[in-house]
């Protein structure tokens, strides 16, 4: 059964098919070989002559690998490849041969392809009839008298008995070679049709370069809607318990909500403008310590968190990028705070200057050490990420009764980082 999978199977149809579109596409450049083996063979129609017609095959071959340097060449051939020989897409490049090693292995497959495609397309052409001859020739003896050009030793009756016998082995052979053609050739497709080193590092850096968005942005969004939620969450709860009692406190915390939302909102368009296909990036500005930490510190408070906040700093001075990424290390901060130890926790938050770095420090007195935090969640991996990222370092952690994050940045080579 395995057997007849390999010769006549899907998959060996379709590489059959492959060879047989070789074949095709070969015919041009077997016909610019005779017009150029017309006067070698003191006749302009080689035709009817077998050794000319093969070195017109021969010579043409040569001329196929020229024009394989075309840019669409390699597209074309790795997608045919893929679909009728079944081998993987990741194993294939389908952009053109930029490099000259390319170019040679991408010439050297159409060569490949068009040689064995011409000779099991011919052979698919003169087989089959041939063998359908001898298969019948016992019953229709007449064939012998017809002027097929069978050999005079089928006049004996051995030959002739045998003559079925040799029918069914040349099928056999031609749909062997086929077969074992299409799996040289489908072994050879990764090696002349796949990515050279050049294209898998440029192709391992275009992921890595997506993978690295991608993580921004799951950064940006888990600190920036973790903190609004966090935020509002103990807003509200806190609006509810004083609603009959202070109604002023209440109005505050609405406005609070309402600020939180709206830039929260801004920022999420912003960031999903980033993943929308096509869609440029929404125009919200990345918020950063010189534009809103006095709101953000508003904010938190509003939440009942008190903050008490000393900033020995300039953020007007730092460069944007350090100064953005500054304000998503407190803004998550500030969350962790309010997720954990939640409101009425008492919060110091110093930002200040130490041998050029920039140095941030957030605490809060830690009653129990939630299970949570144990391990550090996605906050704290992303807290360690952004300040690796500028080269600084950070950690996070209870020191006696206090829980302590600390950051530091350098505050030189960050203005391009």
């Amino acid at each position: 059964m395995s057997v007849l999978r390999f010769l006549l199977g899907r998959r060996a149809r379709r590489r059959w098919v492959h060879l047989i579109l070789g074949g095709a596409l070969a015919m041009p450049y077997v016909l610019v070989g005779e017009l150029v083996l017309g006067p070698v063979g003191g006749s302009a129609n080689v035709s009817g002559s077998f050794p000319l017609q093969l070195l017109a095959f021969v010579v043409g071959l040569p001329l196929a690998a020229l024009t394989s340097l075309f840019p669409l060449t390699r597209p074309l051939e790795a997608g045919a490849v893929r679909w009728l020989c079944g081998v993987d897409e990741e194993r294939l490049a389908f952009g053109p041969a930029r490099t000259r090693a390319a170019r040679a292995r991408t010439a050297a497959w159409f060569t490949l392809h068009l040689g064995f495609g011409g000779i099991i397309a011919g052979m698919s052409l003169a087989v089959p009839p041939f063998a359908a001859v001898l298969i019948v020739l016992p019953v229709f003896v007449w064939l012998r008298d017809s002027r097929l050009g069978l050999p005079e030793v089928l006049d004996q009756g051995w030959a002739l008995a045998l003559a079925p016998v040799v029918g069914v082995l040349a099928l056999l052979a031609l749909t062997a070679c086929a077969a074992g053609v299409g799996v040289l050739l489908a072994r050879w497709a990764p090696a002349l049709l796949g990515p050279a080193p050049e294209d898998r590092l440029a192709a391992a850096e275009a992921r890595a370069a997506d993978l690295a968005v991608r993580n921004r942005l799951a950064r940006e969004l888990h600190d920036s809607v973790g903190h609004a939620l966090s935020a509002v969450t103990l807003q509200a709860s806190a609006a509810r318990r004083v609603l009959d009692t202070d109604p002023e406190f209440v109005r505050e915390a609405l406005a609070a909500i309402e600020d939180t939302t709206r830039r929260t909102v801004g920022e999420l368009d912003a960031v999903l403008g980033v993943l929308r296909d096509g869609d440029a990036p929404g125009t919200a500005p990345a918020p950063t310590l010189a534009a809103d930490l006095d709101g953000l510190l508003r904010r938190t408070r509003a939440s009942g968190l008190p903050v008490t906040a000393r900033v020995d700093v300039d953020p007007g001075a730092l460069p944007p990028v350090l100064s953005r990424e500054a304000y998503r290390i407190v803004q998550e901060g500030l969350s962790n705070v309010l997720r954990h130890a939640g409101a009425g926790a008492a919060v110091t938050l110093l930002i200040g200057a130490s041998d050029a770095d920039l140095e941030i420090t957030v605490e809060n007195p830690l009653v129990e050490v939630p299970a949570s935090r144990a391990g550090g969640g996605h906050g704290l991996r992303g807290v360690a990420d952004r300040a690796r990222l500028l080269g600084g370092c950070s950690r996070a952690g209870p020191e006696q009764h206090t829980w302590r994050l600390y950051v530091r940045l350098p505050m030189k080579g960050s203005a391009s980082a």
